[in-house]
C-alpha cells in the first residue's frame, strides 16, 4: 500500500526523528549543542520498533522539549482530589510553567499545535485567560498562517484546530475572517484531491488527530458538509487499514502490521492511540448526532475505551508498548494524558457509564500528577517518535503538555457535574 521511500522518509520528516532535545530557556541553542554532544538526552527505543534511524532534531524540535538530568524535585503540594480546586490548581502549575518555559520557542509545528489545544482548555477550566491569551497573540504573530509546504500533509495542518477555534469563540457576528481564511484555503484544495489508491491520505495513525478535527471546525465555521463528508470517507480509509479490530486499537503505521514486542505481542504505541482517541472525541464533540456514520464512530470509541482500560496499569497510565508493559519500566504520559481526556469526556457526555470509568480517570489523573515537579514540568512524556520508546523521568514535551491540559479540562467539567 505504501511505497519504500513514504514508509522511510516520509515517517522520518513528520516525526523529524529526534535524537536529544535542548532545554527551552533563552540560551537553548547553546545547550543544545552539549547534549546533542554528550549524549545525555539519548532516547533509548524498542531494537524491534522501526527501521528508521534517528536523525539530529531540528531547532523546531529541540524546542518542543527536553529531559535533564535534575530538574529538581517532584511536586508534594498538588491534591489528587477530583474536585474543581484541586484539579484547577494542577492546571495551572503545569500550564504556568509550560508557557514560561515555551512561549518564546512558539511555531506552527504540529508538536506545539498540540499544546495550543491544551491552553485553550486551559482557560477554559481555570476561567484565566492568560493561557488563551498566549495562543492569541502568537496567532496574530503569524498572521494565521498555515505551514503549506508539503500540502496534504496532516501534521501541517494541526495548527488550524487552534485558529479555528478561535475563530468560534467570538459571537457570529464579531468574527473575524482573517483568523480562518488560510486554514480554508489550505483545506478547501484537501477536500477536492482525488485519492491515491496507492497511497493513504493519512497513513499514520496520528494524522487522525492533526487533520480531521480541522475539517469537522471548518464545517462549523461555513456551515458546508462537504468538510465534515471528506473526513468522514477518509477517516475510514485509514481506520480500514491501521484499525485491529481483534485488539480495538491503531497501529502507528503499516509498518508494525507484522511486527512484535519482547513477549510476542503486536506493536500498538501509546501515543499513537491516544491521538486518535483524542481525535475521537474532537470529531464527536462537533459531528451532529444524526450524521449518518456517527454511531461508528462511537462504537470505535467504545471499542478502544474498553481495550484501554482491560490494560490499565496499576500506578494508573500506560506504558509506551501497550500490550508489553513489562518491557517498559515507566509510564507514558502523553498517551495516558490523552486517553484521560478522551475517557472524561465520555462520561461527561454519557456516552460512557460513569460508574463503570470513573475509577479509570480517578485512576490516571492521580497518576499523572506523580509525575508533576515541584515547578510545574510534566515528565515521562516520551520524546518525539513514531513507536514505542525509552525515555528519562523528566522527559518534558509540549504536545504531552497538551494532553495534560485537555485531560484537565474534562477532568475539571467531571468534577463539576452533579450527576
Amino acid at each position: 500500500m505504501f511505497s519504500a521511500v513514504d514508509v522511510l522518509t516520509g515517517s522520518a520528516s513528520l516525526r523529524q526523528r529526534l535524537v536529544c532535545h535542548a532545554t527551552r530557556v533563552a540560551m537553548f541553542a547553546l545547550l543544545a549543542a552539549f547534549s546533542i554532544g554528550s549524549g545525555a538526552t539519548r532516547v533509548f527505543g524498542q531494537a524491534a520498533a522501526s527501521p528508521v534511524a534517528s536523525k539530529p532534531a531540528s531547532v523546531d524540535a529541540q524546542a518542543a522539549g527536553d529531559q535533564p538530568d535534575d530538574p529538581g524535585p517532584l511536586a508534594t503540594d498538588l491534591s489528587s482530589n477530583i474536585n474543581p480546586k484541586a484539579i484547577q490548581a494542577a492546571i495551572k502549575r503545569v500550564g504556568d510553567w509550560e508557557l514560561s518555559v515555551a512561549e518564546p520557542s512558539f511555531n506552527r509545528q504540529w508538536t506545539f499545535a498540540a499544546l495550543y489545544d491544551g491552553l485553550l482548555a486551559a482557560s477554559k477550566a481555570t476561567g484565566d485567560p492568560k493561557y488563551r491569551d498566549a495562543v492569541l497573540s502568537f496567532a496574530e504573530k503569524s498572521n494565521w498562517q498555515l505551514i503549506d509546504t508539503r500540502f496534504p500533509h496532516a501534521d501541517d495542518q494541526a495548527l488550524g484546530q487552534a485558529y479555528l477555534d478561535l475563530y468560534l469563540a467570538d459571537p457570529k457576528a464579531a468574527r473575524k475572517a482573517v483568523r480562518m481564511a488560510n486554514t480554508k484555503e489550505i483545506i478547501d484544495r484537501l477536500v477536492v484531491r482525488p485519492d491515491d489508491p496507492d497511497k493513504l491520505l493519512w497513513w499514520w495513525c496520528d494524522a487522525l488527530f492533526m487533520a480531521p478535527p480541522v475539517l469537522s471546525r471548518m464545517y462549523v465555521a461555513t456551515g458546508d458538509r462537504k468538510y465534515l463528508d471528506a473526513m468522514d470517507r477518509e477517516w475510514w480509509i485509514t481506520s480500514g487499514s491501521l484499525y485491529d479490530k481483534q485488539n480495538h486499537l491503531y497501529f502507528r503505521d503499516a509498518r508494525y502490521f507484522t511486527q512484535k514486542q519482547a513477549n510476542g505481542q503486536p506493536i500498538f504505541w501509546s501515543r499513537g492511540n491516544g491521538w486518535v482517541l483524542g481525535a475521537l472525541v474532537k470529531v464527536l464533540e462537533i459531528m451532529p448526532k444524526d450524521y449518518p456514520s456517527r454511531p461508528k464512530y462511537v462504537e470505535q470509541y467504545r471499542q478502544m475505551v474498553e481495550k484501554l482500560t482491560a490494560i490499565q496499569s496499576k500506578d494508573g497510565l500506560w506504558r509506551s508498548g501497550l500490550l508489553d508493559p513489562d518491557s517498559y519500566e515507566l509510564p507514558e504520559v502523553s498517551g495516558s494524558a490523552f486517553f484521560t481526556y478522551a475517557i472524561a469526556y465520555g462520561i461527561n457526555e454519557h456516552i460512557l457509564d460513569r460508574k463503570t470509568y470513573l475509577p479509570v480517570v480517578e485512576n490516571s489523573w492521580k497518576g499523572m500528577l506523580t509525575h508533576v515537579y515541584a515547578d510545574g514540568r510534566l515528565g515521562s512524556i516520551q520524546p518525539i517518535d513514531g513507536q514505542p520508546g525509552k525515555f528519562k523521568p523528566t522527559a518534558s514535551y509540549v504536545y504531552g503538555v497538551g494532553g495534560f491540559l485537555m485531560a484537565g479540562y474534562e477532568m475539571n467539567r467531571l468534577a463539576s457535574s452533579k450527576h
